[in-house]
């Protein structure tokens, strides 16, 4: 087992998520095992396809399961699973932290195609025009942002990519909506945390509103020129939001995280599934 390689207990655990084939066929000379950890590889190294390492089988076959697993949602399915298991054991602290970071893309990652993999039905633009786009161009360049909501726990909980010029305010409501813990018996999914903390970035009325709609308490500094503003209208102004300083103290959680680092290939705009191999690691 090389380093990095998921070890017996992690392994046991994963495979009982894994798809199952509909029929028996030939067995292969590479199993799971060697392919998820040739994904793993690659994703934590960012090195290219075909310089992954042969211990872990053909790059093709590597890439072709890692491309499979990402159309039909497998990635997904199996972040899901890992967090509703971690939320029936009591693993997950609802004191979510908000943030994001900028990813520098490498030149070779734009250039994907307008078909195939984008709908046709798409309005032609722009790379930096779509909203759908994990690659921009900003100061730095060719970027990518990478918007985190983690609990206290540090586990990632949901993940927006976007691109690298794109605000981080506006992707508040976005990423906390895609935050979705199912039950592994009867009952919603829970999508409500008990608190969220985050940075003056986010201190929006806008985000503010959002959060006293659910009922969600909060932990977010208020920025100077809203707090003058405030007091220029006196009483109509309103009172100023409550802030627990030693609470936000605790939003070093989302910190580690602001290095996990994207890889894109030229097959396509966006590769989430990529985050998502990453964070699965993370609840494992």
């Amino acid at each position: 087992m090389a380093r990095g390689d998921l070890t017996d207990m992690r392994w046991t655990r994963l495979e009982l998520l894994l798809p199952r084939g509909k029929k028996p066929g030939r067995p292969s000379l590479w199993t799971r095992r060697q392919l998820v950890d040739g994904i793993r590889f690659r994703t934590r190294t960012g090195v290219p396809w075909r310089d992954v390492p042969e211990r872990y089988g053909p790059w093709a076959r590597v890439y072709d399961l890692f491309r499979r697993w990402q159309r039909d949602g497998t990635w997904q399915r199996i972040f899901a699973a890992l967090q509703a298991q971690a939320d029936a054991e009591e693993l997950i602290t609802w004191d979510l932290n908000i943030d994001s970071t900028v990813c520098r893309a490498h030149q070779h990652a734009a250039g994907a195609r307008k078909k195939g993999i984008c709908r046709s039905s798409r309005l032609a633009g722009s790379p930096s025009s779509r909203n759908d786009h994990g690659l921009g161009r900003s100061r730095g360049g060719l970027t990518t942002k990478l918007h985190l909501a983690v609990e206290q726990g540090q586990k990632p909980m949901a993940i927006v990519i976007t691109a690298g010029q794109r605000g981080d305010s506006p992707q508040f409501e976005p990423v906390l909506k895609k935050v979705r813990v199912a039950r592994l018996g009867s009952g919603r999914p829970r999508t409500r945390p008990d608190r969220v903390c985050a940075d003056k970035a986010y201190a929006s009325r806008k985000n503010r509103a959002y959060l006293r709609r659910r009922g969600i308490r909060c932990t977010i500094p208020d920025k100077v020129d809203q707090a003058r503003n405030r007091k220029k209208l006196g009483s109509r102004g309103g009172r100023p939001p409550k802030f627990d300083a030693e609470d936000y103290k605790a939003r070093h959680a989302v910190k580690r995280h602001r290095a996990v680092a994207t890889r894109y290939d030229k097959l396509a705009v966006r590769y989430e599934a990529t985050v998502l191999v990453a964070a699965i690691g993370e609840w494992l």
